[in-house]
C-alpha cells in the first residue's frame, strides 16, 4: 500500500511540475506584414510537450506598434524543455475565419538552467505575408 501511495504522489508531483528542474528561455523579434509593422499580433512562448498533455504556456503578449515582441518564461521538466514561439496573425488573410498560426522552435542552446534566461533568441524580422511550412489555422490559441 505504501508503494502505491508513494508512486501516486510521484506521478501527481511530476504532472504538476513539482519535480524536475527549472529551465527558462527568451525570444524577441519584429513582425512585419508586407512593408508595415504587424502591431497587436498575439505571440505566445510554450514548452512543446509531446504526447497527450498540452504544451506548457511560459509567457504571452502582443507585438507593439513597431511590430516588436519580447517573451521570457520558465518551466520545470525532467528533460530539457523544447521552447517554441507561436505567432497568431491575420496578415494576407482577408476574411478567413480564425488566425494563421506559425511556430518557431528555439535552438536548445538558448535554454538556461533556472528561472531567468541567460540568453535571448533573436528571431529577427519575420515577414508574415509569406506562407510557412507547418502553418495552421487557430481559433482558440491554446497550443
Amino acid at each position: 500500500m505504501r508503494v502505491l501511495i508513494t508512486l501516486s504522489t510521484l506521478i501527481v508531483s511530476a504532472s504538476a511540475g513539482l519535480l524536475g528542474f527549472t529551465q527558462s528561455a527568451a525570444v524577441r523579434g519584429i513582425l512585419m506584414c508586407h512593408d508595415k509593422p504587424a502591431a497587436h499580433v498575439s505571440v505566445k512562448l510554450y514548452d512543446d510537450d509531446s504526447g497527450p498533455d498540452l504544451d506548457d504556456l511560459m509567457d504571452q503578449g502582443e507585438s507593439d506598434a513597431d511590430g516588436r515582441f519580447s517573451l521570457s518564461g520558465s518551466e520545470s521538466e525532467f528533460t530539457t524543455i523544447d521552447p517554441k514561439v507561436n505567432i497568431y496573425h491575420d496578415c494576407d488573410d482577408a476574411f478567413t475565419p480564425c488566425q494563421r498560426r506559425i511556430s518557431i522552435y528555439l535552438p536548445s542552446k538558448y535554454v538556461t538552467q533556472g528561472d531567468t534566461p541567460d540568453k535571448v533568441y533573436d528571431a529577427g524580422v519575420i515577414q508574415l505575408a509569406g506562407h510557412f511550412s507547418g502553418e495552421t489555422r487557430d481559433c482558440l490559441h491554446r497550443v
